[in-house]
C-alpha cells in the first residue's frame, strides 16, 4: 500500500479510485498508518475485509492462512474486471507496472488500439486484427 501511496497522484490523474483492502481489522489499519512512516502517506481508503467477503468474491483468499493473497484488481466503471494480478508471497508489487496496465487499458478504451509488449505511454498502439495472428 505504501508503494502505491508514493505514486498515488499518478492514479488520481487517470481518475482511478484506489482502495487498499486487507483481511486485517480497522484497528490494525489505524496502527499501521500511525506507526509506519511509509504507511502514514497513504491517502486512499483502507478497507477491512475481516469477514473475507471481498477476498472470496475476487478469488484472492488463501483459505489456509485466512488472509488474502497480495493482489491488484483493476475494475472499470461498469464493474468489469479488466486486470487481476496475484503476486507470490515472496514478490512485492511493481507499482509502475500497475500504472502502465491502467494506462494501456485507458489507451485502448480511447483509441481502440491494443498495446504491444513493453509499451509505455507515448508509443503507438497496434491494430487488434485476428487475421494477423502469427504473421508479424
Amino acid at each position: 500500500m505504501a508503494a502505491v501511496a508514493a505514486i498515488y497522484e499518478h492514479f488520481q490523474k487517470l481518475n482511478a479510485v484506489v482502495w487498499g483492502i486487507s483481511t486485517d481489522s480497522i484497528y490494525s489499519h489505524k496502527v499501521f498508518k500511525e506507526t509506519s512512516p511509509s504507511a502514514s502517506r497513504v491517502q486512499f481508503p483502507l478497507v477491512s475485509d475481516r469477514n473475507q467477503r471481498i477476498s472470496r468474491a475476487y478469488r484472492v483468499l488463501d483459505p489456509e492462512a485466512g488472509a488474502a493473497f497480495r493482489a491488484t484488481v483493476i475494475v472499470d466503471p461498469e464493474g468489469i474486471i479488466r486486470s487481476k494480478m496475484v503476486y507470490p508471497r515472496e514478490v512485492g508489487r511493481y507499482v509502475y507496472e500497475i500504472l502502465r496496465i491502467l494506462e494501456g487499458i485507458l489507451y485502448f478504451d480511447t483509441t481502440g488500439l491494443g498495446v504491444p509488449a513493453n509499451w509505455v505511454p507515448g508509443m503507438p498502439g497496434i491494430e487488434r486484427d485476428p487475421d494477423m495472428i502469427g504473421k508479424i
